[in-house]
């Protein structure tokens, strides 16, 4: 009998089925660290993964706290630094980066700064980072959505997408014939983008989940693809990968915080004594 999965599992897993044999990688802290270290040991383990901060060719021990976390280093190969990084994507050699999305327009364009007005937020965000420069120069771009929204127009315009659409971003001449976003992965399905007019549509759907569960969350006429698939399930093996790797990435870090929360609640009623 196939185990359980929850729908955080199940984004970590499609999003690490995305990275291929012999691949340049470029890794964030959390969910893309978390699928990098899946894919490099179920089905690509000559990929090439590197973090921002100029670790290349790691092997996670477990998942790092921040790009320069000590753990990144085993079976690494060379280390350099955060410049170079940058250079190695401007010159063209990163294959493939992961981007986190809390905004994201029909063409791709992101939001990571701030939802709400910028000087006077309803939520602050980390900000742009290194994601402006990868989604620009990387040849692939895969954008994930744990908790963000589809939105008509963004808040605050953090990284570029196809722009307007269409040739928009190739008459820029400011990218690399070929770079931007390929696909959008959420907890519910999979999206890519339309080659002739840049828009979302709607190609893969995960298990359980239908359509109509979809088309709620997006304020546009959302396209579907007519040859329109569901997801594959994950295999045992993903899913202790990632139990194993990290826990808070499966559950979720609200439901890690609640579960401690809880456990240090008791732990410290069991320890009051009264009068």
């Amino acid at each position: 009998m196939a185990k359980k999965y929850s729908l955080n599992e199940l984004l970590i897993i499609a999003v690490a089925r995305e990275i291929q044999d012999f691949e340049n990688v470029v890794l964030g802290v959390g969910l893309p660290t978390t699928a990098g270290a899946l894919a490099k040991a179920i089905h690509a383990p000559k990929a090439n993964l590197m973090m921002e901060s100029g670790i290349i060719d790691i092997d996670p021990l477990v998942q790092p706290n921040n790009i320069a976390d000590a753990m990144c280093c085993r079976g690494y190969s060379c280390a350099t630094d955060l410049f170079s990084t940058f250079t190695m994507t401007y010159r063209g050699f990163v294959d493939v980066c992961f981007l986190g999305v809390a905004q994201v327009d029909r063409y791709g364009n992101l939001n990571t700064t701030a939802i709400g007005d910028y000087d006077c937020p309803t939520l602050r965000l980390p900000g742009a980072g290194g994601a402006a420069d990868f989604i620009s120069y990387a040849k692939r771009t895969v954008l994930t959505m744990r908790g963000g929204e589809f939105v008509n127009k963004l808040d605050y315009f953090t990284s570029p997408g196809y722009l307007d659409g269409g040739q928009s971003r190739e008459k820029s001449g400011r990218f690399p014939k070929g770079s931007g976003p390929a696909k959008l992965i959420t907890r519910k399905g999979i999206f890519e983008f339309d080659q002739t007019t840049k828009e979302l549509f709607l190609s893969q759907i995960h298990p359980g989940i239908t359509v109509a569960d979809i088309i709620k969350d997006v304020p546009w006429e959302l396209k579907v693809s007519d040859t329109l698939s569901e997801t594959a399930a994950p295999s045992d093996n993903e899913i202790d990968f990632i139990r194993r790797f990290a826990p808070a990435e499966s559950l979720g870090k609200s439901l890690m915080l609640e579960l401690a929360t809880k456990k240090f609640l008791t732990e410290a009623s069991e320890k009051i004594t009264l009068p």
